[in-house]
């Protein structure tokens, strides 16, 4: 039971009210900016109700306000920067204070940069794919997402690159060693000999080697690391009996990734590529200038008029794309709550076996009887190719920096939600230009009228 006047421990709300000593935000700011009037438009109250019963209301402190955390994570997919950015320029810009919900202007980052990681683990996929709801119905709001553009849709994969380096077996087997060192020590086992100095010697030894073409001597540096981490892997699993109880499974699960990592072979499939993260695919693309890509596949869902992304989904074991057709589109009615009419993709997806709403029309395939607007149709399935691009190269896809596979899938969705923010931020600046060219073109015909009135019937009245 909670003692009689402790508050609640949910996460507290932002009062900030002008006064004598404060600057007022909004004399300061452009009301008319297309960020401050996006402001009004989000739902916060719905946000915060969504997320508030997340939080312990018995013990703790009280977490950060959820509107200043959710306002953080929509700027940072939108303008592509990471956690200490983004906080050094909200400091500096008052249309994100703004829009974070502050009314005075602020001289103090609000959070420090790891709430937002804490904040991803917490809320995971499931409650930040309200943000990209959010977006899509501020959108459906202001009619630039109409109803037919939901009846029409794009659908193709892409990959998600990790954040890890191009993975060699010299480095993996250093990376691993040194992995089952430190956890070891951690866990309380006294292990015989960690390898540290000799482990680096042989490495840099081994890259130096490759370097100058001397192939035989980096092999041979190369066995030499991989017998120290098979000595490790031998000499740790004799003394786990040592280990303490709250580090044995992360050590028993460890040891696991070394044995695997140890026993591999050039040619076998679903190798460990990474250490800290042995999740990771090699999924082969056809790209010219990139043959492989370590990460995972993700799926996107795209209108396919108007480019607004409505769906996206991270997936792990590098499925075929058709089968993951199924999904996407039930993700989509999830998000959206309509099921499409046509949907169109790739040569990729033959043989997809969808069998639920939804036409699929595979490129390259045109009907005899294809009216003009269908064909039309078929044609605009390309330009999700560059919605994928904008969403690497502008908003955080290209590479990953979160981890395990609930980074992988945040990471996708928060892509997606930076795109659909960026494009109404881009809606509401044209409609605001839109508004006062009108505005002057209508002043301007309003003075034309006038002094042709004037022109015509003020000489005959000074005539009378």
């Amino acid at each position: 039971m909670r003692p009689e006047g402790l508050q609640k421990m949910k996460p507290k709300r932002v009062e900030d009210r002008p006064d004598l000593f404060h600057v007022a935000l909004d004399r300061v700011i452009n009301l008319d900016h297309p960020l401050a009037k996006l402001t009004e438009e989000f739902d916060w109250e719905l946000i915060r109700t969504e997320i508030e019963p997340l939080f312990c209301d018995t013990n703790g402190r009280p977490g950060a306000d959820s509107r200043v955390v959710v306002g953080l994570f929509y700027l940072k997919s939108a303008f592509n920067l990471s956690d200490e950015q983004l906080l050094a320029r909200w400091v500096e810009n008052p249309y994100w204070q703004w829009f974070c919900g502050f009314r005075t202007m602020q001289h103090e980052p609000p959070i420090d940069p790891t709430t937002l990681t804490r904040w991803h683990s917490r809320l995971g996929a499931e409650k930040l794919g309200l943000l990209l709801k959010q977006t899509l119905e501020i959108a459906r709001d202001r009619k630039l997402l109409k109803r037919r553009d939901l009846a029409d849709v794009n659908v193709d994969t892409t990959v998600e690159p990790k954040a890890i380096a191009f993975p060699t077996d010299s480095r993996l087997y250093f990376k691993m060693s040194r992995a089952l060192v430190r956890q070891a020590v951690k866990g309380g086992i006294q292990i015989r000999q960690s390898y540290r100095r000799v482990a680096k010697g042989l490495l840099v030894s081994q890259s130096r080697y490759a370097h100058a073409k001397q192939y035989g001597r980096a092999r041979r540096s190369q066995v030499l690391l991989r017998g120290i981490l098979g000595r490790l892997l031998r000499d740790i699993g004799r003394k786990m009996d040592q280990c303490e109880e709250r580090q044995k499974a992360a050590m028993e699960a460890l040891l696991a990734h070394g044995q695997r990592l140890w026993g591999q072979q050039r040619k076998d499939k679903n190798k460990l590529y990474s250490v800290h993260e042995p999740h990771v695919e090699c999924i082969s693309k056809g790209k010219a200038h990139r043959r492989y890509e370590f990460g995972c596949k993700v799926s996107v869902v795209v209108a396919n008029r108007s480019n607004w992304v409505l769906g996206v989904q991270a997936l792990h074991g590098n499925p075929f794309d058709g089968h993951t057709l199924s999904g996407a589109i039930r993700h989509l009615a999830g998000m959206t709550g309509v099921l499409p009419e046509r949907i169109f993709v790739d040569k990729g997806y033959k043989g997809h076996g969808h069998g639920g709403p939804g036409e699929v029309h595979v490129a390259g395939r045109i009907p005899r009887d294809a009216t003009r607007t269908f064909r039309k149709l078929l044609r605009r399935r390309s330009v999700i190719e560059p919605t994928i691009g904008h969403m690497k190269s502008d908003h955080r896809l290209e590479r990953n920096f979160l981890k395990d596979k609930k980074g992988d899938l945040i990471n996708a969705l928060m892509a997606a939600v930076g795109y659909n923010l960026a494009k109404l931020l881009r809606v509401f600046g044209w409609l605001e230009k839109m508004a006062s060219c009108w505005a002057i073109h209508i002043l301007q015909l309003a003075g034309k009228m006038i002094r042709c009135w004037f022109d015509r019937f003020l000489p005959k009245w000074v005539a009378a």
